[in-house]
């Protein structure tokens, strides 16, 4: 089977096609022809060696994630009627860049009827993230909500769930072909957090109060001054750093300002709903009252093509290698 190795920590370029043997089921387990695999911009700061928050795999190996395909064998002791269905499962550490994935039965996800490959693949780590941002921030109707990175796979999402609890919508983004899009997805107001007013503007489009709801997905200095727009009251909800540094806030000054933090470790929490999470948004996505924005996929061996475009931030939506 073809498979893309991590040679070495670095750029992009130590993406590496290669051959294994094809895998076979042992007890208990199953092997999954994969169709996609979902690349998010953590796997790219894995791979550069840049992550901060998870432990750095040994290499050289296969990269892990999130995949969807069909199971084509079964091992020992698997029921049968495994055989054939299409699942979502995540790997983990090790083996989503591969035409065949070795996993255990007790690891997959049966994807529903009316939910495509290509849509759960999208929507498994994204979807049950964003899912539990929004009920977390405790969005109530008519509240301004900022979502940062707004045209990303957590961005697109939230900008829906917040739309969808009556909230109205900033989504940030950078460059005018993303904030086009944006406006199609729905978002009442698009600022570009690039250009230096952006602050100023978000205050003026919120009437001085700023954004009740503000999800920050970035971190840093941008972060920090989004941090700073939170209306009196309002709630401050981290979920990444794609600066390389989340958003510090102290207590006195979060207290003094009448604004909840929602801090990075409430993404700990979530793996414990994962399960029922995951039902609720495959239910939106099969009603159509939401959908996985799919905004570029790439073949297995331009996986390194799919890492570049990711840190050069010319993505949008979800990335899949479709194999």
């Amino acid at each position: 089977m073809k498979v893309v190795w991590t040679t070495e920590f670095g750029p992009p370029e130590v993406l590496v096609a290669g051959e294994l043997p094809d895998p076979v089921a042992r007890r208990g387990h199953v092997v999954v022809d994969v169709h996609a695999a979902a690349l998010t911009f953590v796997d790219t700061q894995i791979r550069a060696g840049t992550d901060k928050w998870h432990s750095a795999p040994a290499v050289p190996h296969i990269p892990g994630g999130v995949i969807s395909g069909h199971v084509s064998s079964l091992g020992a002791d698997v029921d049968p009627d495994w055989l054939g269905r299409a699942v979502l499962a995540d790997t983990n550490d090790e083996g989503a860049l591969a035409e065949k994935s070795l996993l255990p039965v007790s690891s997959l996800i049966k994807i529903p009827e009316r939910v495509g490959l290509h849509e759960a693949a999208a929507i498994y780590s994204d979807g049950t993230t964003a899912f539990g941002l929004v009920k977390g921030a405790e969005i109530q109707p008519n509240e301004w909500v900022l979502v940062e990175a707004a045209a990303g796979g957590v961005g697109t999402l939230l900008v829906q769930l917040a739309m969808s609890a009556g909230a109205r919508v900033i989504g940030a983004a950078r460059g005018e072909k993303k904030l086009d899009f944006l406006r199609e997805l729905g978002a009442d107001e698009v600022i570009d957090y690039s250009a230096p007013d952006w602050a100023e503007k978000v205050r003026a489009l919120t009437g001085g109060d700023g954004p009740a709801v503000i999800f920050d997905g970035i971190g840093g200095a941008l972060g920090r001054t989004a941090f700073e727009l939170t209306a009196p009251g309002g709630r401050f909800s981290i979920h990444g750093a794609s600066s390389g540094s989340l958003t510090k806030i102290n207590d006195e000054e979060a207290l003094a300002r009448g604004v909840t933090v929602l801090p990075i470790e409430q993404l700990f929490d979530f793996p414990t709903h994962q399960a029922e999470w995951l039902n609720l948004v495959f239910a939106e996505v099969a009603d159509g009252r939401i959908r996985p924005v799919i905004g570029q996929t790439f073949t297995l061996a331009d996986a390194h093509k799919a890492h570049a475009a990711m840190e050069a931030r010319l993505t949008k939506g979800k990335t899949l290698l479709v194999i």
